[in-house]
């Protein structure tokens, strides 16, 4: 009589085989995902359009975009006597990489350099009156940390930086006031909000100390 047959039960060294055959398979998979330029087809949501690749994907992992205004003012208060590179057109968006010249690209130090020591940038022209007349202004304040004053006119690349100041901010005269990365105006916007009793609270929201010596401002509650 003849027995039944029994199904045999796979033995360790077929599952080792399929192992060995798995890893290079894998090893090709993420090769092929890491060395092969890939995106996704736009998107249209909400009639906003992207497109996503590995570039754009790890950008959004870090954070949002830093803003071109951040690049300009982290090259005009470095410490060196750098000038803009003529190669890049003022008119269009320039890549940060021009800004930062030989630093390195950690851009979360550098915008932590500028809030915490430069919050009050002023681009100014040495001979300008009403540039002369808000940087008297800001005086009164005594402002820790003080106002760094950028006298654009004294730059071989103040007609570039006013260039791209004026795409930047909309504000193509002097001075070109920036509180906190954000464009604050001119003179007389400058006197406008201290006469709001506005101006004093803008510094300290944008954490620097205010010991004003000469004149007092009513603040508004």
């Amino acid at each position: 009589m003849a027995s039944d047959s029994i199904p045999r039960r796979p033995t360790c060294s077929f599952y080792r085989r399929r192992r060995i055959l798995l890893i290079p398979a894998l090893l090709f998979t993420f090769s092929l995902f890491f060395n092969t330029p890939w995106s996704l087809p736009p998107l249209n949501i909400s009639g906003i359009s992207s497109s996503l690749s590995r570039a754009n994907i790890a950008s959004l992992a870090k954070g949002p975009p830093v803003e071109e205004i951040y690049g300009l003012l982290h090259f005009v208060t470095s410490d060196d006597d750098r000038m803009l590179s003529r190669s890049a057109n003022p008119l269009e968006p320039i890549d940060l990489t021009v800004y930062l010249g030989d630093d390195k690209p950690d851009w979360k130090s550098h915008m932590r350099k500028l809030r915490e020591e430069y919050p009050l940038i002023v681009f100014s022209k040495s001979y300008c009156p009403f540039s002369t007349k808000a940087k008297k202004l800001l005086g009164l304040y005594n402002l820790s940390p003080p106002p760094k004053i950028i006298e654009v006119d004294l730059r071989d690349d103040g007609d570039f930086i006013k260039l791209i100041l004026t795409r930047l901010t909309e504000h193509s005269t002097f001075p070109n006031i920036i509180l906190d990365g954000k464009e604050l105006g001119g003179s007389d916007d400058l006197h406008t909000l201290r006469a709001q009793g506005k101006l004093k609270k803008m510094f300290e929201n944008a954490g620097m100390t205010v010991r004003e010596d000469v004149v007092k401002e009513q603040e508004t509650q």
